[in-house]
This record gives structure tokens, C-alpha cells and sequence, in this order.
């Protein structure tokens, strides 16, 4: 089967082009620009950009990814794929070793059918006074050996971990992480500025929700922030739902570490793409009012109920980028973290057809996966 999508501005990371691509058998053949040569779809002059990729997400449609079960995570890759995320990670939460193994287990057998691109462990390695929506009474030191089983459970699929690198044995555990391949991230630490260097130093390349559940920004007391912004090694991520973080800090974290070093990221829980009510992450009640999700104890931020559509889009409209760098950080810039940037995050010939095709106004219109339909324009 070939396809032709006509009438098209082309989003691309080195600009917008008025044109067309053909698709066949799943990857994209042909990219033109000016009238197709031939019969195709026409999508009437909207923008067409590339799947989204999101590396920390919980969850969404009623259906949580740390419990492991396949129906709620099934229910939750097709929630955010409706909103253009083809490509996504599923982010568990601390709990006891037993229980990421299994939820490990589970999820790897999603990874293999190609519906998640990988495993990411948020917790247990984490500050017990930035743990924020993690259960306390579960949180563990680093541990080497422990995360090689946790490692081994996920079969090959376990691709981030976040660590907080002033905790006994973490760079050591970062150092095991890295040799695994598997990304270590900073994050949910109360880490000062020369430690997380050394964290750094020892393999970390990545930063969990930055400005989230880590020790501000001080002139004289720096902290990690502006470790991991200032190094050249660290690629950060940023929620950008107008709640995690204020738009001029999210301007100048991008404005710090460029398209090439900043990802948008959801942290969405099960309550994305639903309405206001109570609802669980891993052990932990929450309660969402007004889209918000806060721990129903103690009223911590716990993560989101933000889907990538919506943060594309104010990362243009609030942020002020360019469509071709609000793709960078949506798409290409992820995909590259996760090693998948031969496949997808961007429109070329080769790449997988993960497309979507958006509005006027930057909302989704269609999405396409591997050449499929996922939503017809």
C-alpha cells in the first residue's frame, strides 16, 4: 500500500516546507515539496510534524503503568496516542523490589509488541524529602546488585532510572546503570551543586522534571539546577503544563540548554484525559481538582494530567519557540535519549511514518503510526 499525504507544511527541525511525502509499508519513501506528482490525501495546508516521543509517563485513561497489568497499560498508550504521542516510555514508581520486578516483568512484554519504547524507574532510589507523590516507607538506598536484578526482570527494556546522587551507594548505582545501558537521571534529590557534578561525572545524563522536586536555584548555593543546565553532558526534561514550573523558568531552561538538550515531558498519571476525581499512583491517593493531581495527604503536585499535544502546543504559545524547535523538543531531541532517532522523532525518508497532523490552531487533527491510521484526519 502506498500513501501520499498532499497539501502539507512539512515540520522538520530545519524548518517548515510546503510539500508532500509518500508513504509505504509503514516508512516514509518520499518527501517533496511544492504540488505531489500524483493523486494523494490532501490535508489541506495543515501541519503535519512527527510523533511525539514522551520518556516519563505514568499513565492516562483510567490506566496506571506501575501496576504492571496489561489492560490498564494498553488503555493508557491509546489515550496518549490519540494526542500524538506514537512514541512513549512507561514510568513506574517507587515500590518494593518485588513489585518493580514483576510491573518490570509485565510491561516488557508491551515493549516487545513495539506499544511502549522502554521501562524508566522513577523511584526507589530517591531523597526521602523530595520524594514527593512516592510512598516514603519504601524508598531504598542505591543499590548496584538491586538494580542489575530490576534490570534483568525488565529484559533489555528498562532504559532510565532516577537516582539521587547524595544518597549512600548512588554513584556507584550510576555507574552499574550506565555500564547496563541504561540512562541514569537526577532527580528527587536535595543534592548540592558539586555533588550532582559528581553524579554527572559518573554517568548521568539526564534530568528528571527539572526545577521539580530538587532545592531551587540560589546564587550562592547554586544545587544541581545549575549543574545540570550548565552541563554540556545533560539533557533535561520539562513539564510544561502552566502548574509544574512557571513559563519564564521553562524559558530559561531552554534558553540554557537549547532544543538539542531539552525534552518536553508529560509525568501524566491515570487521570490524563479524564476528569476531576480521586485516583491512585502506585500506593499514593490523589486527588485532581481543576486538572491538577495533588496527593490527597499533604497536597504534594503528583504528577500530571497533561497529554504532549498540549505541551507542543505551549511550548509555541507561551514559550514563544518555533514549530521547528517545539518539534525538536517534543520529538527529535527524545527519540535521540532513548537511541531512536534513526527510526523516529523526525520526517525524512527512512523514518517510520509516526505522524501527526494538526490544526490551524496546533491542535491534533490525525495520527498515524507506522503507516497506520490512529486517528483519521
Amino acid at each position: 500500500m502506498s500513501l501520499t499525504l498532499a497539501d502539507a507544511r512539512i515540520v522538520t527541525p530545519e524548518g517548515v516546507h510546503e510539500g508532500w511525502l509518500t508513504i509505504e509499508d509503514g516508512r516514509i519513501t518520499h518527501v517533496g515539496q511544492g504540488s505531489a506528482p500524483g493523486p494523494g490525501l490532501s490535508v489541506g495546508g495543515r501541519h503535519v510534524v512527527p510523533g511525539f516521543v514522551d520518556v516519563h509517563n505514568h499513565g492516562g485513561a483510567g490506566g496506571s503503568f506501575p501496576t504492571g497489568d496489561l489492560d490498564q497499560a494498553r488503555r493508557a498508550a491509546e489515550l496518549h496516542r490519540r494526542h500524538g504521542t506514537t512514541t512513549m516510555m512507561a514510568s513506574l514508581v517507587t515500590d518494593a523490589p518485588e513489585g518493580l520486578a514483576r510491573a518490570a516483568a509485565a510491561l516488557s512484554e508491551l515493549c516487545e509488541e513495539g506499544l511502549l519504547a522502554g521501562i524508566h524507574f522513577e523511584g526507589p532510589y530517591i531523597a526521602p524529602g523530595r520524594c514527593g507523590a512516592h510512598d516514603p516507607a519504601l524508598l531504598r538506598e542505591p543499590s548496584p546488585g538491586e538494580l542489575a536484578e530490576l534490570v534483568k526482570a525488565g529484559r533489555g527494556h528498562v532504559r532510565m532510572v532516577t537516582i539521587a546522587p547524595e544518597l549512600p551507594g548512588a554513584l556507584d548505582t550510576i555507574r552499574l546503570a550506565a555500564a547496563e545501558g541504561v540512562i541514569a537521571a537526577i532527580g528527587h534529590s536535595d543534592a548540592d551543586y558539586d555533588t550532582t557534578i559528581a553524579g554527572i561525572e559518573a554517568g548521568a545524563s539526564m534530568a528528571t522534571h527539572l526545577y521539580n522536586a530538587m532545592p531551587p536555584l540560589g546564587h550562592r548555593a547554586p544545587g544541581p539546577i545549575a549543574a545540570l543546565l550548565d552541563d554540556e553532558r545533560v539533557t533535561v526534561e520539562l513539564i510544561n503544563d502552566g502548574v509544574h514550573v512557571h513559563p519564564a523558568m521553562l524559558r530559561l531552561a531552554y534558553e540554557v540548554a537549547g532544543p538539542g538538550r531539552t525534552v518536553l515531558i508529560t509525568d501524566a498519571m491515570s487521570a490524563a484525559g479524564l476528569g476531576d476525581g480521586d485516583y491512585l499512583l502506585g500506593s499514593m491517593r490523589v486527588r485532581v481538582d481543576d486538572g491538577v493531581a495533588r496527593l490527597a495527604e499533604g497536597g504534594s503536585i503528583a504528577g500530571s494530567t497533561l497529554t504532549m499535544d498540549v505541551a507542543f502546543r505551549r511550548a509555541v504559545r507561551e514559550l514563544g519557540l518555533s514549530l521547528p524547535d517545539a518539534v525538536q523538543v517534543a520529538s527529535l531531541t527524545p527519540a535521540r535519549v532513548l537511541g531512536l532517532a534513526g527510526r523516529v522523532g523526525s520526517i525524512g525518508v527512512g523514518k517510520a511514518a509516526d505522524l501527526v497532523v494538526l490544526s490551524p490552531e496546533l491542535e491534533v487533527d490525525g495520527v498515524m503510526k507506522d503507516g497506520v491510521w490512529i486517528a483519521e484526519p
